[in-house]
């Protein structure tokens, strides 16, 4: 019997102890967790905006408006929420599925005069006698340029009241912020592959014609060689025309601007000489895709040729800590410096945007340096204003472009 007291008094004993060691972990976590109301209000609003910011920023679209609705609608805290475009429902969440004629209706109207309006009975009325449903709030999204590109429609169980109008306006201005931040991205990156056609559009015309004249002059006196220069030919053209990636390494930029050089140094021959010195550490960095190649054709093409005797040109890059620093540079008959000057000025006053060493696209000919200044736009684009090309020249002197290139930046890797 005794032992069968102390077996429960051990029992009792070791619940107590549990106890007591649960309830200093709840007091433990209670501390931890201390907040006050405003501050967990707070985290959830900027925690729900942050989930619907995510699909909108991806542009309006039934998918996107389908992941972003819930979220919306936790925001304003409707009864329903429907999400549409100019023209349709995209999506809904919550009451009010049985009024969608009368919700696309009431968004096309906001859509065309772009007002918000307050619904009533007479508007969403019904024949559906459980339907809780008597007003909404209409209010139209705005896209980047002013465009009115879709609508907000918080739907309420009885007449809106001030509190959810006012939810819906700000939160209908917050979503067509992140709709005109999308839509600024897609543009930016139509852009991006839009210089990179224009990049491939002017070295195409230009060199590929100096290529195939070149490659034939030596189809019958020397069959080898000719054979070589088509594979190289074929390989550059490969790498200018590739499908995808917006960005690649230092390593595979020098290798086609190898292959470009071995071509050209078939058609000048002894003309032309070529130095290289590369920091092996520096080959990794990424850099936007042929920002390199058009500084090494405008040398040859714009800076050598004209030269006559045999002309040099240098690219090093060299290891600058947080940075690699790009240099191109050849020894011909560069261009006057006021010249220069003044096209920056000119340019930089079209663009509205302050002109400093960057070279944009000015020289005695007209399309001389185009693809330079694409290069000079694409690395400010990517990396900052801080990054764009900075050119030294004079009349006889040869001229020196260079660049600076962040050995890691975010967004920014090759085949991306």
């Amino acid at each position: 019997m005794g032992g069968n007291l102390s077996g429960v008094f051990g029992v009792v004993s070791l619940l107590a102890a549990l106890g007591a060691a649960l309830f200093a972990v709840v007091r433990l976590r209670a501390r931890r967790g201390i907040a006050t109301a405003t501050q967990r209000a707070t985290y959830e609003v900027l925690h729900t905006a942050g989930l619907a910011a995510e699909p909108l920023r991806a542009g309006l679209s039934v998918a996107n408006a389908a992941k972003a609705v819930r979220h919306l609608r936790a925001l304003v805290g409707a009864a329903g929420l429907a999400l549409t475009d100019r023209e349709s429902l995209l999506a809904l969440d919550g009451r009010g599925g049985h009024h969608h004629a009368q919700l696309v209706a009431a968004a096309r109207r906001a859509v065309a005069t772009g007002r918000s309006t307050v619904l009533g009975e007479p508007e969403l009325h019904c024949d559906r006698v459980d339907c809780p449903v008597r007003g909404a709030v209409v209010a139209p999204l705005t896209g980047a340029d002013g465009r009115r590109v879709g609508v907000l429609v918080a739907v309420a169980d009885g007449q809106p009241e001030p509190g959810l109008v006012q939810a819906t306006l700000e939160t209908a201005h917050w979503a067509g912020n992140q709709l005109a931040l999308a839509e600024l991205d897609s543009s930016r990156e139509r852009l991006a592959r839009a210089e990179v056609r224009a990049l491939r559009a002017q070295i195409s015309p230009h060199f590929i014609y100096n290529a195939l004249t070149a490659i034939g002059s030596f189809v019958r006196t020397d069959p080898d060689r000719a054979r070589e220069l088509i594979l190289e030919f074929a390989e550059f053209t490969r790498y200018s025309f590739r499908a995808h990636g917006e960005f690649t390494t230092l390593a595979e930029e020098l290798r086609s601007i190898d292959r470009y050089l071995t071509i050209e140094r078939a058609r000048f021959g002894d003309r032309l000489q070529v130095r290289l010195q590369i920091a092996p550490e520096v080959l990794p960095v990424t850099l936007p895709f042929l920002c390199l190649q058009p500084l090494v054709e405008n040398a040859v093409r714009h800076g050598l040729s004209r030269k006559p005797g045999t002309g040099m040109v240098s690219i090093e890059a060299r290891d600058a800590g947080t940075e690699c620093h790009i240099t191109v540079e050849d020894d011909g008959v560069g261009m006057d410096p006021s010249t220069l000057t003044a096209g920056i000025a000119e340019l930089a006053g079209a663009a509205g945007e302050p002109g400093d060493a960057a070279l944009a696209g000015v020289g005695d000919d007209p399309g001389q340096h185009v693809g330079l200044s694409n290069v000079d736009e694409r690395l400010r684009s990517v990396f900052g204003d801080g990054f764009g090309l900075v050119v030294e020249t004079g009349l006889g002197s040869g001229t020196k472009v260079s660049m600076r290139v962040p050995k890691f930046h975010p967004g920014v890797r090759a085949g991306s």
